[in-house]
């Protein structure tokens, strides 16, 4: 196959210690699989680069970056930069520029690992998310700053373009798999945008007559997948519904940083981002105690998106192998540091190609 370009952007905190941890287990699967290519550009982009520079990227970043067919990314913020800055001016500018409007977040109970919950039964279900319009908008403003008159209004944007192509992305999902639909919505309360978001999913699904569909209220849809996850298939929802949901679902997983996210323009017409979700934890930057299961399972998903499926799931499987061998990270209850952590992961691949 031709080579494939990735642009590597590591962020801050403890970005570039698991976006390292994750290039190692791609560069052991690459010289265990003749059919990867993969050939890696870094950018020093974040929030470092904020403080020398005055912005968290260069003006041509998205231009130079519309060049690689993935990008693999780290975290965004630091303490000392307010995280509106920091993320407006990295991560939210990749995902509207190559338009990866589909945020799509795996959930999985994986082989030694354990859930804060009592009885959590098997966990397999996806967060679909809307990913470039919604809440996250960059509409609004602040009146009266500083006065007991204060105001600050914020918009949302709901487009029926925008709605239909993630709630038909998150039908077609469901039908490939267990062919069950769950929409959140708080349309009990927000009574424009979100009754808007549940006509959509209403309309879309009657293309989807094979697929079980139902709308939930936000709210009680948290409280259900901490009571009974095993229950769902498929979510979808706006973008900030979908961004609290995915950390509920991470949370009764096990842990934040298990969960990785890929930020997918779905026609390939511009490059795919993909992350762990944990953010950048400056508490622990620097210590080498980061989990690095998020970012390998973020290159996982990257494989796949990249046309190497078995590649992706043989990654999947050696992080999973690894977890039930007994080597955890501390937030898993474990003692292993990132490096062994993602040594055993190698050796693991390395086991399962023999």
């Amino acid at each position: 196959m031709a080579t494939q370009r990735i642009a590597v952007i590591a962020g801050d905190g403890i970005g570039p210690e698991v976006i390292a941890a994750g290039r190692r287990t791609l560069d052991a699967l690459q010289a265990l699989d003749a059919t990867l290519d993969l050939e890696y550009v870094e950018f020093p982009w974040g929030s470092a680069y904020y403080l020398e520079h005055g912005h968290m990227m260069p003006p041509d970043g998205a231009q130079r970056l519309a060049e690689f067919d993935a990008i693999y990314f780290g975290a965004v913020g630091w303490p000392s930069i307010p995280d509106h800055v920091s993320l407006w001016g990295l991560l939210i500018p990749m995902r509207r520029s190559f338009d990866q409007y589909i945020n799509l977040r795996p959930v999985r109970l994986l082989k030694g690992v354990e859930s804060p919950l009592a009885h959590p039964g098997a966990m397999d279900f996806v967060m679909v998310r809307e990913n470039t319009e919604g809440e996250y908008s960059d509409i609004g403003g602040r009146i009266f700053s500083g006065s007991d008159r204060e105001i600050a209004i914020q918009e949302s944007v709901f487009t029926r373009v925008g709605v239909e192509r993630a709630v038909r992305y998150a039908y077609e999902l469901a039908r490939s798999r267990r062919k069950r639909l769950t929409g959140a919505t708080k349309s009990n309360g927000i009574r424009v945008t979100m009754p808007f978001f549940d006509e959509v999913f209403r309309a879309v699904g009657e293309d989807y007559p094979d697929v079980t569909a139902a709308l939930m209220h936000a709210d009680a849809l948290a409280a259900q997948l901490v009571l009974r996850p095993r229950e769902f298939d498929v979510i979808v929802g706006s973008n900030l519904l979908g961004d609290i949901l995915s950390e509920v679902m991470a949370a009764v997983s096990g842990s934040i940083g298990i969960a990785p996210s890929a930020n997918l323009n779905p026609e390939r017409r511009w490059p795919s981002l993909f992350e762990p979700i944990h953010g950048s934890a400056p508490d622990i930057a620097g210590q080498g105690i980061a989990n690095p299961s998020g970012a390998i399972w973020a290159a996982s998903l990257m494989l796949e998106s990249l046309g190497h499926a078995q590649a992706g799931q043989r990654l999947l499987r050696a992080l999973e192998d690894t977890l039930a061998s007994g080597v955890r990270t501390r937030d898993l209850g474990g003692d292993a540091d990132t490096e062994r952590m993602t040594d055993a992961v190698i050796a693991t691949l390395r086991r399962l190609e023999a």
